[in-house]
């Protein structure tokens, strides 16, 4: 049995995951920590002033695509958010939670990491010697799709995958289930994809190229997620994720 379980809060995950995790919390036997960094869609679109004072800047945060002056289409320009707000966070937690020293190399911590056997590839060993992964999910052998039957044999509801409502790795057909079941944060996705690219444009001049959420390169509005072509395209997903901590 875990001692506790740690969710970092990006503060940009739809409603559902939200209400899932506050249903989830009273039928666990352990503890679950919330932690964040902060508001990852405000600091995406903070400015700030270059410490050489030859103008101003914005991080890249998250890995949106971007279209140079040519037309050439680039992939993902940026990817800080699973680090500093997913990763860090739990890793400081935990540390704090399990007592451990500074350059402890002794490893007193076991993390369970819950992706599935599908996903094989985001298997990544632990950054530092106190502590070691374990994948429980891989263990069983068991699949995204064999999660969701033991779900319902067991008589629990279907759970939404946790992922920012505006994240560039999510698939086509992840798109249209936010347009469809999630309205709301779907029209945020949207308007976030709108600020984004215009608070590059006029305050990241350094960086020759528009950015978008959709691999299209396209402003998300003006997708057409129901047409066969866009159907068909599977190309970035939470496969493409590095560190198996956003999407579980």
């Amino acid at each position: 049995m875990p001692d506790f379980a740690v969710f970092a809060d990006t503060q940009a995950e739809p409603k559902s995951v939200y209400d899932w995790l506050d249903w989830l919390e009273k039928q666990l036997p352990f503890p679950v920590y919330r932690v964040t960094k902060g508001n990852l869609t405000d600091d995406s679109l903070q400015i700030h002033e270059r410490r050489d004072g030859s103008g101003e800047r914005v991080n890249n945060l998250i890995p949106a695509f971007g279209i140079l002056p040519d037309g050439t289409k680039t992939a993902a320009i940026g990817r800080k958010c699973t680090n500093d707000y997913k990763i860090l966070p739990i890793l400081k937690e935990i540390k704090e939670r399990c007592d451990v020293k500074r350059g402890q190399k002794d490893c007193t911590v076991t993390q369970w990491i819950g992706i599935s056997w599908d996903e094989l590839q985001r298997m990544k060993s632990a950054r530092f010697d106190w502590t070691q992964h374990r994948w429980p999910l891989i263990e069983r052998q068991m699949t995204r799709r064999a999660c969701m039957e033991w779900m319902r044999q067991h008589g629990y509801p279907e759970p939404p995958r946790s992922a920012c409502y505006y994240c560039p790795f999510h698939s086509n057909k992840e798109w249209r289930r936010l347009r469809d079941e999630e309205p709301h944060e779907f029209r945020l996705a949207i308007e976030f994809d709108k600020l984004l690219r215009m608070t590059h444009k006029y305050h990241n001049r350094r960086m020759k190229m528009e950015v978008y959420l959709h691999n299209s390169c396209k402003p998300l509005g003006e997708v057409d997620f129901d047409s066969d072509e866009q159907k068909g395209q599977q190309v970035w997903d939470f496969q493409a994720e590095c560190e198996g901590m956003c999407g579980v």
